[in-house]
């Protein structure tokens, strides 16, 4: 029984002796991880909005495709209708009840008030524009609209932003020009019952109204003259070439290669949204629009071109080395997550790997200094010994020897040291012996 309470006493001090020499170096690696911990980014929103347009657009159809590729990631984002591209760059800038993304149409950057506010995605599509015009109607250029019944987009929406903008520069104004704002239903409606005669409509060639004009062959689409002298006057215009025959090869529609503007419609975003969400809206937008067609080549779209706001620098990144190396090989949460804590390592190779590599030399130093700090009393004896000459000197040189091997036994330290403190030990023996030969001699 007594040597099962002597050997837990000594378990108890080789515990004991562990957490006083490493429990400073794991309290000060905890702290490092929790001052680290505070500087770890934020994770990603799992709810976010994209403004889009009216329900029958092209804005519209591709904000429900990224809605579904998103929803794949865990993250649910929600697709607002709205009026267009003006009212989308407002929304961005509202900071109650605004949106986090939105597709816009180029050129309408202007209509911020706060542009450093928003950040550019990338350009997806073009969006041309196109002017049809009734069968009965003579017109080569946009200056031949003055005085008709022109439909030019909805009211906040970038349709009515670019056309007023080249209608005016034509001399086409609402003061000599019955101008009519109105969405893609409504002006269809007015072409088909005689209430227009021409309806200006920005739009991706999958637009499903450009097929409903076309269908009911009693418009006719305007070629833009002077295209490029438009392009370069307002830098965000592209200049198009519809060719013969594309829409009708049976009846030769067009009957001639027209020439169209297009801006390109862009992705943009709060300057505040989450980086990884750019990312991953950059991989859906990539899934949606780069097979190209129409007027895109494969490939061309999405692209860091042609935009009216700073390019994020997330999306910089993504167009110059492809998807960040994690979210390649791992899902979405998982890559971010880790993405996240990598700041947590600072801890561990500036604090906890050299601690953890000193503290096991402090800690063996710390226990054999209570070994050998004895030794050092005993060189103080063991000269003494020689001279020995009388029983007082005897009696003291004993007396220091007991009052040190009294003191030894009192020490505890882990059984691989053990060795070393028997070694003292049988030290102390071999001085005892030498000074009963001096006292005998």
């Amino acid at each position: 029984m007594r040597m099962k309470r002597l050997w837990k006493k000594k378990e108890d001090v080789t515990f004991k002796e562990t957490v006083k020499y490493y429990g400073p170096a794991v309290l000060l690696a905890v702290a490092g991880f929790f001052v680290a911990y505070q500087f770890v980014a934020p994770a990603p929103p799992r709810h976010i909005v994209i403004g889009t347009g009216a329900g029958d657009g092209a804005y519209y159809a591709f904000g429900r495709q990224y809605q579904q590729l998103i929803k794949e990631n865990g993250i649910d984002l929600e697709v607002r209708q709205t009026a267009g591209s003006i009212e989308n760059i407002h929304l961005l800038e509202t900071d109650q009840n605004g949106v986090d993304v939105a597709f816009i149409q180029g050129g309408t950057g202007s209509a911020a008030s706060r542009p450093e506010s928003i950040l550019s995605i990338g350009s997806l599509y073009y969006e041309p524009m196109w002017v049809f015009y009734r069968n009965d109607r003579s017109i080569n250029l946009l200056s031949d609209l003055k005085g008709l019944r022109v439909a030019v987009g909805k009211e906040g929406s970038g349709t009515k932003a670019l056309a007023m903008e080249l209608l005016n520069l034509n001399g086409v104004t609402d003061q000599n020009t019955r101008i009519v704002s109105s969405g893609f239903q409504e002006t269809f409606a007015g072409l088909t019952n005689g209430d227009l005669d021409v309806a200006i409509i920005v739009a991706s060639h999958r637009a499903a109204i450009l097929g409903q004009i076309i269908d009911t062959k009693r418009f006719k689409l305007l070629g833009l003259e002077r295209p490029h002298a438009y392009a370069m006057r307002f830098h965000y215009l592209n200049v198009l070439t519809l060719p013969e025959g594309t829409i009708d090869f049976a009846d030769n529609v067009p009957e001639k290669d027209l020439d169209l503007l297009a801006p390109t419609t862009q992705l943009a975003a709060r300057a505040d949204l989450h980086p990884a969400l750019i990312g991953l809206l950059l991989q859906a937008a990539e899934q949606v629009h780069s097979p190209g067609g129409g007027f895109e080549k494969a490939g061309e779209f999405p692209a860091p071109r042609h935009l009216d706001f700073r390019l994020s620098p997330e999306a910089r990144r993504f167009y110059k080395s492809g998807p960040p190396f994690l979210h390649r090989y791992l899902p979405f949460w998982v890559a971010n997550f880790i993405a996240r804590m990598t700041v947590m390592l600072l801890p561990i190779f500036v604090l906890l790997f050299p601690l953890f590599k000193m503290a096991p030399a402090i800690y063996r130093w710390r226990i054999r200094s209570k070994i050998y700090r004895w030794y050092s009393r005993l060189e103080l004896v063991d000269p003494q010994i020689q001279g020995v000459e009388n029983q007082a000197q005897f009696t003291a040189l004993t007396e220091e020897l007991d009052l040190i091997e009294k003191n030894v036994s009192r020490i505890r330290v882990p059984l691989a040291y053990s060795e070393e403190l028997y070694d003292l030990r049988l030290h102390i023996d071999m001085l005892r012996n030498k000074l009963r030969h001096a006292q005998d001699n």
